[in-house]
């Protein structure tokens, strides 16, 4: 009987369990003055003042009652929520971390490590592309905060550690509002980085292979100065990042900050926006709706693919490191799109091929040389693709069922055009 009760209450909003016990105070004050009025009525004057105390001694009683019943409740409802499991760390261990973009694709699943690490975790974010159902598992937890703000504004927090991660990734996102982008990631870049300059902290800077442009080095390592266009349409985020890098390193000679940077490759996993135009997501939902995969050119371009925890325990490592230099985070396994477009649609189970015209200014080749990682932070990706890519189908299938269930069904975004031609993302 009691888990029924307990079941019940957690199906409960607490603002609808305020708001039903508020409109049981109401009709119990109402039913109390109908009484006192027809008594008036029935006896005149005879002992109505007496009545009259007897009634509202009961009332307090049954306010205070209720007060007492609202307590026990939210109280009962919050010992019933269920949590991700959390370690228990010592206050000496246990770091005050903010993540900007920690209601997006990649800092959700942060999130969930750093909090289940026993870590308290502030997430900020504006929800332009990120989603408060990323982390609604999370609200309430006495490790947790989300606050709705923008990094264009100043931000006063006391932290231990920033992971700053906020920035549209997707080209249909980034190209949505390029000025905004920029934004983000010039002005955003330098109010986190005064904050940690005001409170001592580190700060993580999550940059892109894109800094790299489309490269004329294979495999692309760190020392690789790139190949980009500054006025090209891709270049607000491109160069937004370059400029963000030059802004760390900048406050780390003249200020001291400690700043870490990694140069984040091609990552898939759970959470990410299915309509948002890269080749993994438009590949999934093409393949789950029965319609064409659609490869540009012959489809011998080459990517590599990390799964998001992978990228996660990257982040991890370097910000707890020593290193101050930019480190490559992805998988150097390549594949062309032609054979990745293949392995979704064996995974899929439906679904064909289409061919469109050869993308203009699509890189040929795209992957990581990540020896520095390897050396100095232990890590390489060890999701294989195959069980990286199932587990992203089932969340998309999921998410479409949802979808069907509210009358939207998705479409993939078009990749980019420029001069009449589309390119892989």
């Amino acid at each position: 009987m009691m888990k029924r009760v307990v079941r019940l209450i957690s199906g409960l909003n607490r603002r609808m369990m305020k708001l039903l016990f508020a409109l049981a105070l109401i009709a119990y004050i109402a039913s109390s003055h109908l009484f006192c009025y027809r008594l008036i009525q029935e006896q005149g004057d005879v002992k109505i003042e007496q009545k009259i105390d007897e009634v509202m001694n009961l009332s307090l009683f049954v306010i205070f009652s209720l007060l007492l019943c609202s307590h026990l409740l939210s109280n009962l409802l919050s010992f019933s929520q269920k949590y991700p499991p959390v370690k228990f760390l010592s206050e000496k261990d246990r770091k005050r971390i903010l993540i900007t973009g920690g209601a997006g694709f990649v800092g959700s699943h942060l999130t969930d490590k750093l909090m289940m690490d026993g870590h308290e975790v502030t997430v900020v974010d504006n929800f332009f592309t990120g989603r408060k159902r990323n982390v609604e598992h999370w609200i309430g937890h006495e490790n947790f905060e989300l606050i709705n703000h923008d990094v264009v504004e100043p931000l006063y927090i006391e932290v231990d550690q920033i992971y700053h991660l906020a920035s549209p990734a997707s080209p249909p996102n980034y190209m949505y509002n390029p000025i905004k982008t920029l934004k983000t990631n010039t002005i955003g870049t330098l109010n986190m980085l005064g904050l940690a300059k005001r409170v001592g902290a580190r700060l993580l800077l999550a940059s892109t292979s894109e800094v790299y442009g489309d490269p004329e080095v294979h495999p692309q390592n760190e020392e690789y100065w790139g190949h980009v266009n500054p006025i090209g349409p891709r270049a607000c985020y491109d160069e937004g990042k370059r400029v963000a890098e030059t802004m760390c390193y900048a406050y780390m000679k003249q200020e001291g900050v400690e700043v870490r940077v990694a140069r984040i490759f091609n990552t898939f996993g759970s959470r990410m926006h299915m309509n948002d135009g890269r080749v993994v997501s438009n590949f999934i939902l093409q393949a789950l709706q029965g319609e064409p995969l659609t490869v540009y050119g012959t489809g011998s371009q080459t990517r590599a693919f990390q799964y998001v925890s992978d990228l996660v325990n990257g982040l991890v490592l370097l910000m707890n490191s020593n290193i101050s230099s930019p480190v490559n985070l992805g998988n150097p396994e390549e594949h062309t799109i032609l054979e990745f477009a293949r392995l979704i649609k064996s995974l899929v189970g439906k679904g064909c091929i289409q061919f469109l015209s050869e993308a203009q200014d699509d890189p040929q080749r795209r992957r990581p040389d990540i020896r520095k990682a390897r050396m100095m932070l232990g890590w390489e990706p060890v999701v294989p693709l195959e069980e990286g890519l199932n587990k992203t189908i089932q969340y998309f299938s999921r998410e479409l069922e949802h979808q069907a269930n509210n009358q939207y069904i998705p479409k993939p975004k078009a990749a980019r055009m420029k001069k009449g031609r589309p390119r892989h993302n």
